[in-house]
């Protein structure tokens, strides 16, 4: 493959910068405004948005553009979506729940960003973790594990915004472990593929998103 013209380090280094202050201004605006009753619809319209935005700036750090990663990234958000599709219309994996009006538009009464959620979370997990060991099930244990503590802040904040709901109004414990499998599995398929894994933005990404629902939990009282 051709190798890519970067720009010299002080260019690179001032639109990181820059970055890194787009993703905290999105996250904190997206905190306030989903903790204000007045605008709370407004923003919760704007959700797949931010979602979607999230992954146009990471990717745009992103330095492994080999053959390897597009196939990676397809594994990661069919497989994601996929079980998201069994989990909703059998009730194993994850348990008994719904998807509302949040995320957008659905394909088999799943959200199509669904599949982009999955591949951004493993994506920042992974790289966070892929300097940690050599070891690719150790690193997808991490990873995996990582992911369902996120999943664990995520879930009241999804429940209360009407991202979905659980029947009986319990998340079973299930959903976790599960949600753990899935996970554990991308995550192998991301240190078996071939490509640059750094990316200079994606501890900074990951690190906003888990203050955003942290902070959420709190503001909106759950």
């Amino acid at each position: 493959m051709h190798k890519i013209a970067q720009a010299p380090p002080e260019a690179q280094n001032k639109r990181l910068t820059i970055s890194k202050i787009v993703v905290v201004a999105l996250y904190v605006v997206g905190v306030i405004g989903l903790s204000l009753p007045e605008y709370r619809d407004l923003f919760l319209q704007l959700t797949p948005a931010q979602l979607l935005l999230s992954l146009v700036i990471l990717l745009g750090f992103h330095k492994g553009w080999s053959d390897a990663f597009p196939i990676f990234a397809t594994a990661a958000f069919w497989i994601g979506f996929g079980a998201e599709v069994l989990g909703i219309h059998t009730g194993y994996l994850f348990g008994d729940y719904v998807y509302g009006a949040t995320l957008g538009p659905k394909l088999w009464e799943v959200p199509i960003v669904i599949g982009v959620n999955w591949f951004l979370l493993v994506y920042l997990t992974g790289t966070v973790f892929y300097k940690v060991t050599d070891n690719d099930y150790y690193a997808a244990l991490l990873g995996a594990t990582a992911m369902t503590v996120i999943d664990y802040i995520m879930e009241p904040v999804a429940v209360a915004l009407d991202f979905w709901y659980w029947k009986f109004d319990i998340i079973p414990a299930g959903n976790y472990f599960s949600w753990f499998g899935v996970a554990f599995l991308i995550h192998l398929i991301y240190r078996k593929a071939n490509f640059d894994r750094e990316n200079p933005l994606a501890i900074w990404m990951l690190m906003a998103m888990i203050l955003f629902f942290t902070i959420l939990n709190f503001t909106l009282g759950l």
